[in-house]
């Protein structure tokens, strides 16, 4: 029974992480025109690894590189690149650690919550009014995280489904 709990207890988390990943760039493309808006965004894998501890380091690894994300982390700044694609880079700097602080609400409160791990993305060109939101970046990366959530949730409803063929007399 160990290995059902942690198989759907991997995916549950997963679908989590890109739940409030995805509330993240959803607010980061509604506040595009908002000035001295920062864009936020988080490390799936990061995220991952901490809600999981050190048993789903592996396993997020796996789904990441699946993914198609290479996180390279230095201690320093955290830059997401795309995998295949290869052609954006975008550097997220943490500016103060009490600013990104966050208690747990809602449905994923029994998750480390990933507010507490969002970082703020520089934007790619300066902006007049301060707002680093850059559109086409968030829409990218809005659509990405759905489709993979998406990949997710249909890995999970297969895995269901096969369990209840085998438990099937």
């Amino acid at each position: 029974m160990n290995q059902l709990d942690s198989l759907f207890n991997f995916q549950q988390t997963a679908l989590r992480v890109r739940g409030q990943r995805q509330e993240l760039l959803a607010a980061n493309i509604a506040n595009a025109d908002t000035p001295n808006y920062k864009a936020r965004d988080i490390s799936f894998a990061d995220t991952m690894k901490n809600a999981m501890g050190e048993a789903g380091t592996a396993l997020a690894s796996g789904v990441t590189s699946a993914a198609g994300v290479a996180v390279a982390s230095a201690g320093g700044p955290l830059s997401l690149m795309t995998g295949a694609a290869g052609g954006l880079a975008t550097t997220l700097l943490k500016t103060s650690p009490f600013h990104l602080s966050a208690t747990g609400s809602g449905a994923g409160s029994d998750l480390t919550n990933a507010n507490s791990d969002a970082l703020y993305r520089t934007g790619t060109q300066g902006s007049v009014d301060g707002n680093t939101v850059d559109g086409d970046v968030e829409r990218n990366q809005f659509t990405d995280n759905a489709l993979h959530y998406e990949a997710s949730l249909a890995l999970l409803r297969a895995n269901i489904k096969d369990m209840n063929t085998a438990l099937q007399p």
